[in-house]
């Protein structure tokens, strides 16, 4: 049994592309999403901005609440970016997200 919760607790990470001033809400939905346990914001050239390690199980809306001071500097941070890559770190089964454990990029519109 404890081989089948290995398997499904598996670790992948993904990495998203946005505009600068869609950083804050991408952060938001990313963190409602629940399954992610840590958010890397990079430049377009792969300099660390900021990292934040989030904690598996904890209720969403207190994230948000708890987290209001660092989105408030990303959101300072986001006026100053064109372009910025996060780079998100998931647990859980990847095939039952519809998600494998490669590296995604996305292009925001």
């Amino acid at each position: 049994m404890s081989s089948e919760k290995s398997k499904e607790e598996r670790t992948w990470t993904e990495e998203i592309e946005v505009f600068g001033h869609e950083l804050v809400d991408k952060v938001k939905k990313l963190v409602a999403e629940g399954n992610v346990r840590k958010l890397i914001v990079r430049t377009p050239e792969g300099q660390v901005l900021i990292e934040l390690p989030l904690t598996a199980g904890v209720a969403v809306g207190g994230v948000v609440t708890l987290m209001a001071p660092v989105l408030a500097a990303l959101g300072a941070l986001a006026a100053l970016l064109v372009r910025a890559r996060v780079q998100v770190v998931r647990t859980g089964n990847p095939e039952a997200s519809g998600q494998g454990p490669q590296q995604k990029k996305d292009e925001s519109t």
